[in-house]
């Protein structure tokens, strides 16, 4: 393993743990709306937390850092597993929350993204990272948006103290099946990761319901849900809870975390028990591309994880060649970025566009066509109920129209209350005409006189999407830069 000269300075560890920390995507804006109290430091009001991939504080408003990246693991797709020799380093929790206060301080950030890689154990780590957090908290007093990556293994007292102390909760999935999971991650199971998530969304359920709100956080994938559990040895159902109107998906067992014995950890101060437990939810990430999986399988477990566990977000993470394996793509493939944001705007007609996987892909038609969005691409395998005439379509298939979203379908729906639409109208409340004229009608007509004829369609939608295909393809969203770029901090 890579050695380095004892005694390193801040500058240093941040160099390298910023730099680590950038294969980890799992971030995104807080969820929460905590405003500012007095004789506490900042807020997560609007923070717009993480908009990119850099750990620059002009950049992004969230320090993303790796408390260590040692690790006992031995993750073949991973640049900081223990076979590695890469320069190793590792924050104390003091030296976590100097970087944060004086990063706020500097208006540089508005929270913190905080991962790490196994030090000694599962249970070691957790605590280190929730000492952290409780440091912030208690005795700094910052009040801004924190995100905290658990370590799948970690004590349950731990995972609730980490609940109270963080805005967001993760427990990373990373592989999308078990088989996956065994070949390149063989330190690791499904059922640690999957035990920890069934009882963190059990958890935010029950203090959701505690507080008065739904159960249920996040919109889930419709109602219509998998025969069968993709999860090998996970035994799941879904309960009605006694406290809600809404099913809740927990597992066989119904467990939660353990909040009694997280007050007797010492981390908590008084002041736990007036903070929601994860109030911007939990989310996890899947890595794409290491593994030779079909994005039908990507997505039905992304909808099963949707349903089951009440996911604020699965996160989709381009798989970056950085290690040499047989088992893994060569090292001079490029990362699979368009197949990424063809997975992220498929996830995102499972969470708010009423569309199940089974409907997007099949056995037969296994992944996403790269050159046009999923939403054309279902449009264009049923043209047989387009063209649709707006003027009378029920709201759920102008919502299934490519170019039309939710807030121009409701606008749709509002306006030909009052008059008759047209095309000029339409594109004032926001509908994208390039895409959705070929398959719509206003009082009967077409926008131009188009061919309903797929092959034809296809191109043109293809020539339409070329320039954002290009633009996603040759993004390198996984570079970081420094956070002292352009400081003159040597």
């Amino acid at each position: 393993m890579f050695e380095l000269k004892a005694g390193l300075t801040l500058n240093e560890k941040l160099n390298i743990l910023a730099d680590a920390a950038k294969y980890d995507v799992a971030c995104t804006s807080s969820g929460v709306d905590r405003k500012g109290e007095k004789g506490k430091l900042g807020n997560s009001k609007a923070c717009g937390i993480c908009h990119s991939f850099a750990s620059d504080g002009r950049c992004i408003s969230l320090l993303k850092i790796l408390m260590t990246n040692h690790c006992i693991y031995d993750c073949k797709y991973c640049i900081n597993r223990v076979s590695n020799d890469v320069p190793r380093a590792t924050f104390t929790p003091e030296e976590i929350c100097e970087l944060t206060i004086e990063f706020y301080k500097r208006n540089y950030i508005e929270g913190l993204f905080l991962s790490s890689g196994v030090l000694k154990n599962p249970t070691y780590t957790m605590e280190k990272m929730c000492e952290t957090l409780a440091l912030l908290r208690n005795k700094y007093k910052f009040n801004g948006y924190i995100h905290i990556k658990t370590i799948p293994g970690a004590a349950d007292e731990l995972l609730a103290a980490a609940g109270y102390l963080a805005d967001r909760i993760s427990v990373n999935l990373e592989l999308p099946t078990e088989d996956s999971l065994k070949k390149l991650a063989p330190n690791k199971s499904f059922n640690s990761i999957i035990n920890p998530m069934a009882k963190i969304s059990s958890t935010i359920a029950g203090n959701r319901v505690l507080l008065g709100k739904d159960a249920r956080m996040e919109r889930s994938s419709g109602n219509k849900y998998l025969s069968h559990s993709i999860f090998a040895g996970e035994n799941v159902r879904l309960d009605k809870s006694t406290e809600s109107s809404k099913a809740d998906a927990v597992t066989s067992s119904g467990q939660v975390l353990d909040l009694s014995a997280a007050k007797e950890t010492g981390i908590f101060s008084d002041s736990w028990k007036k903070r929601s437990f994860a109030p911007a939810g939990q989310s996890t990430q899947i890595i794409i591309g290491a593994s030779g999986e079909s994005d039908y399988t990507l997505l039905r477990t992304t909808q099963k994880l949707y349903q089951t566990f009440d996911l604020k977000r699965v996160f989709f993470s381009a798989y970056i060649p950085i290690n040499e394996d047989a088992l893994l793509p060569s090292l001079d493939m490029a990362p699979p970025l368009l197949r990424e944001h063809r997975l992220y705007q498929a996830d995102w007609l499972l969470r708010f566009y009423g569309f199940q996987a089974d409907e997007l892909l099949s056995e037969d038609k296994p992944d996403l066509n790269v050159q046009i969005d999923p939403k054309c691409d279902w449009a264009l395998r049923h043209l047989d109920i387009f063209p649709i005439e707006l003027q009378t379509a029920p709201y759920y298939m102008i919502l299934r129209v490519p170019g039309i979203g939710p807030k121009s379908a409701k606008r749709i729906i509002q306006a030909r209350r009052y008059g008759l639409l047209d095309f000029n109208s339409l594109k004032k409340m926001g509908v994208v005409l390039k895409r959705a004229h070929y398959f719509i009608t206003c009082g009967g007509k077409m926008m131009f006189n188009t061919p309903i004829e797929e092959k034809y369609i296809t191109r043109q939608l293809i020539s339409v999407n070329s320039k954002e295909n290009w633009q996603v393809t040759h993004t390198e969203k996984y570079s970081q830069m420094s956070l002292f770029d352009d400081f003159g901090v040597s």
